[in-house]
C-alpha cells in the first residue's frame, strides 16, 4: 500500500475538464516519486496515499492544488530594446529568465508592442483544474527507475530543479 515515504511507479492520463488531454505516460515509462515529499503536484501526492499495486482510480485536481491559480502579478513586460538585443521575439515563445538566485524560469511571450516584450512566469497549467486516471504500478522502498536530466539544469532529491 502507498504510504509517505514509499516510491511509487504510476502510469496516468491528465485532461482538462473538456476533457483534451494534456499529459500522459501511455505507451511510456511509469512516472515514479516519492510520495509526501512534494516531488509531485499536492493533489497527486494525497490521491496515491493508501492505493495498492494494480489499482486505478480517477480525480480531479482544482488549479489550488495542481499548480496554483493564475497570478497577474507574475505578468512582467521587459523593454522592447534589451530583449532584441538578445533574441528576436516572438509571440508564443518560451524565454529563459534568470531569477536572482540564479535559477532559470520558463516565461511565455504573450505580446510585443513598441514600448516592450510582455511576459507570463506563470505555470502553463497554472488556474486550471487537473483530471486525472491513473494506474499504480509499483511501490518500493527505494527509486527504481533512473531519472533522465538532459535538458535539465541539474538533478536534486526530487528530480530536475
Amino acid at each position: 500500500m502507498v504510504e509517505n515515504g514509499k516510491y511509487v511507479q504510476i502510469h496516468y492520463t491528465g485532461k482538462f475538464d473538456d476533457g483534451e488531454t494534456f499529459d500522459s505516460s501511455a505507451g511510456g515509462e511509469p512516472l515514479e516519486f516519492k510520495a509526501g515529499s512534494g516531488m509531485v503536484i499536492p493533489g497527486m501526492d494525497t490521491a496515491v496515499i493508501g492505493m495498492n499495486i494494480e489499482e486505478e482510480k480517477e480525480f480531479r485536481i482544482p488549479a489550488e492544488e495542481a499548480y496554483g491559480e493564475h497570478d497577474e502579478k507574475l505578468i512582467y513586460t521587459l523593454p522592447l530594446e534589451d530583449v532584441k538585443a538578445r533574441l528576436d521575439p516572438q509571440v508564443g515563445m518560451t524565454i529563459g529568465i534568470q531569477a536572482e538566485n540564479g535559477q532559470h524560469i520558463p516565461a511565455l511571450i504573450t505580446s510585443i508592442d513598441e514600448e516592450g516584450v510582455v511576459i507570463d512566469l506563470n505555470h502553463p497549467l497554472a488556474g486550471k483544474a487537473l483530471n486525472f486516471s491513473i494506474k499504480i504500478i509499483a511501490i518500493n522502498d527505494e527509486p527504481q527507475l533512473q531519472h533522465d536530466c538532459s535538458g535539465c539544469s541539474g538533478c536534486s532529491d526530487n528530480g530536475c530543479s
